[in-house]
């Protein structure tokens, strides 16, 4: 869950909703798309979602889900830059949520993560520009920071495209900012579905007993991107104010009565997670439910205002083991309303 702080809010009087907005999401008929959709419908009045995504069955299933809306959706692949563009005429909002993020499946297939996740989101910011598009948010994750694989690393590049991507607009539209985020308790492929199946065996296996990561639901994350799309300016990094568990502690509520049984990291992966560099922190700046980190080089225009809020803490480290973390019964609460 965002944590709420009695810090400063990030240019309140500059709101604006998705009422009546064009909004274009790629990869829509993943976890994050599906959640969006649904409170982008139930809470906003947009005017027509279009969901852009590779996979015909996963689109006629999400159709069946939101019968009645106004939704449109396109198959296409963000690879595919000409096919971008065509989804985009009309578009006043992207929100991009495509990319291929399975670390594994990653480290195997390198050039394919490259394609999708690193020239993906260059077709994603060239198509806006030619489109006349007037917000693009893309979603990042917190493995993008001091990356050990490829998946991270794909995502910091990517980060890095979409902050001086402004600079190609020259001070006009797109705006282009980014969303950092840690897993998403619940979502397709999460570990609380690996512990659920492994419940029944009597034993699960975690890769260490002191492994921490930050979580966030999929409704906050949701509205924690339409939260920043109000509110951005160009060439920021969101990142919510997030609690953290360990991953013992998780495997412990969702399978109360089996064993744990502890197979060593493996690779690509961090013992704990961390949101912010200690480059970003010195410049980052703390508002009301998460933190600012604003661009580091110039973006050549003149949109970019110095951001208010609060300086961070000497010594300040946004790391999964350094935060508020939720107890048993807390993580309890949360997979219960995952059901």
């Amino acid at each position: 869950m965002v944590n709420v702080s009695t810090t400063p809010v990030y240019w309140e009087t500059n709101r604006m909703s998705l009422n009546g907005k064009r909004i274009l999401l790629t990869g829509g008929t993943g976890s994050f798309g599906k959640k969006f959709v649904d409170i982008a419908v139930r809470e906003h009045s947009p005017e027509v979602i279009r969901i852009y995504s590779r996979d015909e069955l996963k689109q006629e299933q999400m159709r069946r889900e939101f019968p009645n809306s106004n939704l449109r959706f396109l198959i296409g692949d963000v690879r595919d830059k000409e096919r971008l563009e065509r989804a985009m005429n009309g578009i006043d909002i992207v929100v991009h949520a495509a990319a291929l993020k399975q670390v594994p499946a990653c480290e195997y297939n390198p050039y394919e993560a490259v394609k999708t996740n690193i020239l993906g989101a260059q077709n994603v910011i060239e198509a806006a520009l030619n489109c006349g598009v007037q917000k693009v948010m893309a979603l990042s994750t917190d493995k993008a920071v001091n990356p050990i694989n490829l998946y991270g690393a794909t995502k910091l590049c990517a980060e890095k495209l979409f902050v001086q991507g402004n600079a190609y607009a020259g001070g006009g539209n797109p705006t282009m900012s980014c969303v950092r985020y840690g897993n998403v308790i619940g979502s397709r492929g999460s570990v609380i579905e690996l512990f659920r199946q492994q419940a029944g065996s009597g034993e699960v296996t975690i890769t260490d007993g002191s492994m921490t990561r930050f979580w966030i639901t999929l409704a906050d994350a949701a509205r924690f991107v339409i939260r920043c799309l109000d509110v951005m300016r160009g060439g920021e990094i969101f990142v919510p104010k997030l609690t953290s568990s360990r991953i013992s502690d998780l495997a412990a509520v969702v399978a109360p009565h089996a064993r744990q049984r502890v197979i060593g990291i493996r690779p690509g992966e961090k013992i704990h997670e961390v949101l912010m560099t200690d480059a970003e922190v010195v410049r980052a700046r703390e508002f009301e439910g998460y933190y600012l980190v604003p661009p580091e080089y110039p973006l050549g225009i003149d949109k970019q205002v110095p951001p208010q809020g609060l300086p961070m803490p000497e010594g300040f480290s946004y790391s999964s083991n350094a935060v508020t973390t939720y107890t048993r019964e807390q993580i309890g609460i949360l997979i219960a309303d995952l059901d």
